[in-house]
């Protein structure tokens, strides 16, 4: 059952993904030096300073298996780097660790219950490291030969002729081995491995001695030696999945393809349970190994008290990942009650977590930001234009700044100009309104409006208070 889930979920892994340039595509790591020190300007990672050195320090942990079934929270104002952090954590965990990370308001969309979704959630962020031997022959290709019947008809029979640098071998080939063979491309001089068990073929390189056979090779080319021994060997194959993709893959009411739709539906717990005991007993016989990932939570104040009375008893199961929430709300009511509780959630939940609190940005901090973020869109700006739009961070938000830069650098090119000026800065700031002057702009003509509720009144309802 290992083997077929890690091969399928291998499978669906391998489809490319087209990357966009998103609100932090620059983010590379948390920009710490070896010693867990955070640097001023590294890895896309600007300022923050106390809040990337204790998010080092929880990835340390993560590393080391010891901060399973934690939670932690980054709390702060609108725009002080909260979901940026999460990022550079799951960058700086690479892909063998499981991340997952949703949005508070994600649970009430979806067509399934809150708790199945936080379950779902919970196993996407637990991995297993599954290792299986498996025989393999490796060897350089030295000849293939396929043939057809005279006339076109009959079935197609083949030969593959493999060495090491100790001996040679040939084998005759099936139908399916020489379509197998024709997909790869195997031609001689070719360095292969085939599973014994279900047929692959993976094309590691061409061999050394076959270099000068062409005059140029492409920058994918790779190189690489003769294997030496036998042609048959054993090999400890290493597959890592998640609680998740092993559910999805042995529900039978949706099975492989749902991996590939997103459409998983509820999973019955039966199906869990088996799963469960399966993995329990892998890991005792030395067969998987249990990988804690990440959960990251962004908006937590959106939960309700259902999903925070449910995290609270998923923590505690030996199996939890490691959650992390970000909010910027301050003493608000906990959705679904009418207490309040600081960040909007609930005091023995806020009791398990260790809070990392953010910082606004500087002046320098958001000028070291808006030229990253220039670099990443690929958009030249001045000196005098930079300037103008650190100031307009300041004024406004970080946020509304950034999305200044498009907008500028399409109205730099309008005029045919490489590089973005302090005019288009200034064209495109009387163009868009941030929030303060869309404001000052709704009072000034809200009777005008329909529906106008800023008269305000004993009835009016509470406008939402919004800190810089």
């Amino acid at each position: 059952m290992a083997s077929i889930a890690a091969a399928q979920v291998q499978e669906v892994r391998s489809i490319t993904r087209i990357e966009r340039i998103g609100a932090h595509s620059h983010i590379r790591g948390l920009g710490l030096d070896d010693s867990l020190e955070p640097r001023a300007v590294s890895q896309g990672m600007v300022g923050q300073k106390m809040a990337r050195k204790a998010a080092g320090v929880i990835l340390q942990m993560i590393r080391e298996g010891k901060i399973a079934g934690r939670a932690v929270l980054l709390a702060g104002q609108p725009g002080t780097g909260k979901t940026a952090i999460a990022m550079g954590l799951a960058q700086a965990l690479g892909p063998d660790t499981p991340f997952t990370s949703m949005a508070g308001s994600e649970i009430y969309s979806l067509e399934m219950s809150k708790t199945e979704a936080l379950t779902q959630a919970i196993r996407k962020s637990i991995g297993i490291r599954i290792k299986e031997e498996s025989e393999i022959i490796e060897g350089e290709v030295v000849e293939v030969v396929v043939e057809r019947a005279a006339g076109g008809g009959g079935a197609r029979v083949g030969r593959l002729t493999l060495k090491t640098t100790d001996m040679e071998t040939n084998y005759d080939l099936g139908a399916k081995m020489i379509d197998s063979l024709l997909k790869e491309k195997v031609q001689a001089g070719d360095v292969i491995t085939i599973d014994k068990a279900t047929g692959k073929i993976n094309k590691l390189g061409r061999s050394f001695a076959r270099a000068r056979d062409y005059d140029a090779t492409g920058q994918q080319a790779r190189f690489v030696q003769c294997p030496e021994g036998e042609l048959q060997k054993r090999k400890e194959v290493v597959h890592t999945v998640t609680l998740h993709e092993v559910d999805v893959i042995n529900s039978r009411t949706h099975g492989f393809l749902a991996l590939f739709s997103g459409d998983t539906g509820e999973i019955k717990s039966e199906i869990r349970e088996q799963i469960n005991s399966k993995v329990a007993e892998w890991r005792e016989e030395g067969k998987a190994e249990m990988i804690p990932g990440v959960l990251f939570v962004d908006e937590a104040h959106m939960l309700d008290i259902e999903c925070f009375s449910f995290l609270n008893r998923a923590l505690e199961s030996e199996t939890a990942p490691v959650v992390i929430m970000a909010t910027n709300r301050g003493i608000t009511r906990i959705r679904g009650t009418n207490y309040r509780s600081p960040h909007g959630i609930p005091l023995d939940l806020l009791d398990r977590m260790i809070i990392v609190p953010t910082t606004p940005y500087s002046h320098q901090e958001l000028r070291e930001i808006l030229n990253i973020r220039c670099e990443e869109e690929d958009c030249q700006m001045s000196a005098d234009a930079l300037t103008v739009l650190t100031r307009v961070a300041t004024e406004t938000s970080l946020r509304y700044a950034i999305q200044l830069i498009t907008t500028a650098s399409l109205v730099a090119r309008r005029r045919k100009a490489t590089e973005v000026s302090m005019e288009d800065v200034k064209k495109v700031y009387s163009l868009f309104l941030d929030e303060h002057r869309s404001e000052q702009f709704l009072k000034e003509y809200q009777d005008e409006f329909m529906f106008d509720d800023g008269a305000g009144g004993d009835n009016a309802p509470q406008m939402m208070e919004v800190s810089q």
